[in-house]
């Protein structure tokens, strides 16, 4: 059974389509990841499927239930954990979660009982009564999460769930999620942009660039069908290096990024020695060679032409989304 289903979904400001004609249909149970970098339209598109913002085309449904047509349906059935923090610091870890359960209709005698199973879920138990103003980064979005969870949603929509935490609570943030797949049996919708997170945890991804889906599947069937190996070359004469290896007919492809040439070889172990005797002969200094299996960053790269860094620390990156924004705003 199907979780959701989305059908040529679009959302225009003006001229600027944030989204563009998404299609996607996520099974029930699954641990979906929405991967891409900002500005990419992660975040429109799921401001849609929580019936936020409504779409410019197109249709789509949650649990079943139209978003346009049905949102008190849909809202009923899904919990949220937005990008930015959305706790009340005043009160206790306890009484934000008592609170979003009397808003969702928890019935009282029960409300106790189900707040001590998700906040035991994400570790808080021991700060149940603690001042959520008291808490680290990590803990907050740990009882954010606890707080998406307590009223048994179907699906948990989580938007960029470990954005700005340092790396080892992330990884237990990731830790958690899984756990509740498994132990809550919900559908869970991620947007991120850590691509090695993603490979971890879910178990389908779609990357989106310039809001529109270019590549959907098992992050071990995106990754298998780039095939063979990823040999990473730094030299001095990135340009010309790039050029000579293009012209192999070996070389799968070869892109040019972060001052990296990256190029897709079968049996790369046997093909760095011929690299380094061509770029000998051609009196290039290669400084660095480095051989691996083909990523998620290899798969973006591979069909944006980008890495998601290069996204990220492009000055143009996230305009469509500003000026999105500006427009839902005017």
């Amino acid at each position: 059974m199907n979780a959701i289903e989305i059908n040529n979904l679009s959302k225009a400001y003006k001229d600027v389509k944030a989204v563009d004609s998404v299609s996607l249909t996520i099974e029930e149970g699954t641990i979906f990841g929405l991967l891409g970098p900002n500005g990419a339209g992660k975040t429109t598109l799921i401001s849609m499927l929580v019936t936020m913002r409504k779409p410019t085309e197109g249709n789509a449904k949650v649990n079943g239930f139209d978003v346009v047509k049905q949102p008190g349906n849909v809202r009923e059935s899904i919990g949220i954990v937005f990008q930015d923090p959305s706790l009340d610091d005043e009160l206790t870890a306890y009484e934000n979660l008592e609170m979003h359960a009397a808003l969702y209709g928890v019935d009282k005698s029960y409300r106790k009982k189900r707040i001590d199973e998700v906040i035991n879920l994400v570790a808080l138990g021991k700060h149940m009564n603690q001042m959520v103003k008291t808490f680290s980064g990590g803990m907050k979005r740990r009882l954010e999460i606890a707080r998406g969870l307590v009223h048994h949603p179907k699906i948990l929509f989580l938007d960029e769930p470990t954005l700005g935490l340092d790396p080892q609570t992330r990884i237990s943030i990731w830790e958690y999620i899984k756990k509740l797949n498994k132990k809550e049996k919900i559908t869970i919708i991620l947007t991120t942009h850590y691509m090695d997170e993603a490979d971890d945890v879910c178990s389908r991804i779609a990357i989106i660039d310039s809001g529109k889906i270019i590549a959907e599947d098992t992050p071990e069937n995106l990754k298998d069908a780039l095939g063979g190996d990823v040999v990473s070359i730094k030299c001095g004469a990135s340009k010309t290096c790039s050029e000579e290896l293009s012209k192999l007919k070996w070389v799968k492809s070869a892109v040019v990024h972060d001052g990296l040439i990256d190029i897709r070889v079968e049996k790369g172990e046997e093909k760095i020695p011929k690299i380094l005797l061509l770029m000998e002969k051609k009196g290039i200094l290669v400084e660095s060679v480095s051989l691996r299996k083909p990523s998620l960053d290899d798969v973006f790269l591979h069909y944006t032409g980008k890495t998601i860094r290069e996204q990220e620390a492009d000055p143009k990156a996230g305009m469509r989304q500003r000026m999105a924004a500006w427009g839902h705003k005017r």
